[in-house]
């Protein structure tokens, strides 16, 4: 009888760490295959056959369309450069450059996976449409309240996300550091 009733203890406790890692994977993601540039992280093999089981389980929980590896790769930030957490209260400035690309997208986020909602209904930038300086760098300015230039208002909300979509592009994985593909810095300048 004692026997047994190890034998289910130790089942239910197997069950039971293995469902609690699988559910923490598929919420939390994994640092498999993952490339990290700054505060940028990527999983270029994503949209691949290649892709680790545990992204896919993420990819079908949480619906996502990724990007194929021929189209481009996509990076999501939700620290600035000093690892803070990118809060919508702040203003917090994406500068400088991106690795080569034919197009690009910087959206923003809620922790959810949602658009953030705001009254003038601007979620992101394209690389046609943002205002750049001379020398081809651009600054945008992610805020709770209106500011001169390129704006991405927040809302308000606490915590965000940035995705930064590269279309037709070299970088992949392959690519390994800031000198391989050179990321706009992401710094939080201004908070009440």
């Amino acid at each position: 009888m004692r026997l047994i009733f190890i034998t289910l203890l130790a089942l239910i406790i197997a069950t039971a760490v293995g469902l609690g890692a699988t559910w923490m994977t598929a919420t939390h993601g994994t640092d498999v295959g993952t490339l990290t540039i700054g505060a940028w992280t990527a999983r270029p093999k994503t949209g691949t056959a290649d892709v680790d089981p545990y992204s896919r389980a993420t990819i079908a929980r949480s619906g996502e369309l990724p990007v194929g590896t021929g189209d481009g790769i996509a990076f999501s930030a939700t620290t600035d450069d000093r690892k803070r957490p990118l809060d919508g209260r702040c203003d917090v400035i994406v500068s400088g450059l991106t690795p080569a690309a034919r197009f690009w997208t910087l959206t923003l986020y809620d922790d959810k996976g949602h658009l953030v909602p705001n009254s003038l209904q601007r979620y992101g930038f394209t690389s046609q449409e943002i205002i750049r300086g001379a020398d081809g760098a651009f600054e945008i300015r992610v805020a709770s309240r209106s500011r001169a230039g390129n704006w991405l208002p927040t809302g308000g909300i606490e915590r965000y996300a940035l995705m930064l979509r590269l279309y037709d592009t070299p970088v992949g994985v392959a690519t390994r550091t800031q000198r391989d593909a050179p990321m706009p810095s992401i710094a939080t300048v201004g908070c009440p």
